[in-house]
C-alpha cells in the first residue's frame, strides 16, 4: 500500500508499551523510550504503574538512535530512569514544559501544536510538526507528523507523512491534519487508560472505538497500535482492540508488529 512517489523505506521495530523505532532510509528515530526492568513501579500518588512485560530488545540491542520523539517526560510508562539515558547528546522533539524539565540539554527542541521544526537528523532534512493531545489534566503532551521530501506528494498535492498520537484522548481537532498530509501510517497509542482523579474518573489514552474514529478521520492509509497490554494500568486488552479494528472494517490497514522483529511498513 505504499503511495506512488513515496521513495523511502520505512522499517518500525516495536519494543513495548510506546516505544519503537522507526527507520527512515537509515535514520533512526525512537519514541517515548521505556526500556526498565519487568515488574518496576512507579507510585504517581494518584496512580501506581507497575509494568507487566519486559522490553522486547534491551539498549544495547537497538540500532545507534539519531533522534528521540517524546511525547511527553513527566510519566515513567513514556520516559522511565533507563529510557532517560537515551536522551544524552542526541536530538529530542519534545513539549515546551518537557524540553524546560530535562535542562541542560542542548538538543532538545520544544514543538508546539501544528508547530512545524525544519531539522536536519542523520545527515537528512525532516520537517516535525506537532499535533494536539488530551491526556492526564494539567500535562503538556504532543505527537507528532513526519515528513521528509522523499516521502513525495498526494495525488491531492498533499505532503505524504507519518503520525505518532503521542498518548491522547479523541480530539475533533485532530481531523485537521487531513487538510494538511496525507497520513500515509499513523501509529497509534491505546490501552484506555483511566485515570483516577478527585472529580471522579477521567480517560486519558485512547481506546479502540475511539482509535477507530480517529483513524477514520485522518483518512490514515495504514496504521500501527502500541501502547497496549505491558502495563497494569492499560484497561483495554488487544484482543479487545482488535476486535473493535475489524469489526470497523479496518483489518486490512491495521499492523500488529511482533515485539523486537523489524518489518518494513512502507
Amino acid at each position: 500500500m505504499t503511495p506512488p512517489g513515496f521513495r523511502s523505506k520505512v522499517d518500525m521495530t516495536f519494543i513495548g508499551t510506546a516505544t519503537a523505532i522507526i527507520s527512515i532510509d537509515g535514520v533512526h528515530f525512537i519514541t517515548d523510550p521505556v526500556f526498565d526492568n519487568v515488574g518496576t513501579t512507579y507510585d504517581l500518588g494518584i496512580l501506581t504503574l507497575e509494568s507487566l512485560k519486559a522490553p522486547a530488545l534491551g539498549l544495547h540491542e537497538i540500532p545507534a538512535i539519531d533522534a528521540v520523539l517524546l511525547s511527553h517526560e513527566d510519566h515513567p510508562d513514556n520516559l522511565d530512569t533507563a529510557g532517560r539515558t537515551l536522551l544524552d547528546g542526541r536530538l529530542v522533539v519534545t513539549t515546551p514544559d518537557g524540553a524546560n524539565n530535562l535542562e541542560p540539554r542542548p538538543a532538545v527542541h520544544p514543538i508546539l501544536p501544528w508547530q512545524t521544526l525544519p531539522l536536519s537528523i542523520g545527515g537528512k532534512k525532516f520537517n516535525i510538526t506537532g499535533t494536539p493531545c488530551v491526556h492526564l489534566p494539567g500535562g503538556e503532551t504532543t505527537g507528532f507528523i513526519i515528513h521528509t521530501e522523499s516521502f513525495g506528494t498526494s495525488p491531492e498535492g498533499l505532503p505524504n507523512a507519518i503520525y505518532f498520537s503521542g498518548d491522547t484522548i479523541y480530539l475533533e481537532e485532530l481531523g485537521q491534519m487531513r487538510k494538511k498530509f496525507h497520513i500515509v501510517l499513523a501509529i497509534i497509542n491505546l490501552g484506555s487508560v483511566v485515570a483516577p482523579l478527585p472529580d471522579g474518573p477521567v480517560q486519558i489514552t485512547l481506546d479502540g472505538k475511539s482509535a477507530v474514529k480517529l483513524i477514520q478521520d485522518i483518512g490514515a492509509d495504514l496504521v500501527v497500535p502500541m501502547h497496549f497490554d505491558s502495563w497494569k494500568h492499560f484497561k483495554e486488552p488487544s484482543t479487545e482492540s482488535k476486535r473493535i479494528f475489524e469489526e470497523a472494517g479496518l483489518k486490512d490497514k491495521v499492523i500488529w508488529l511482533e515485539p523486537g522483529v523489524a518489518r518494513r511498513v512502507l
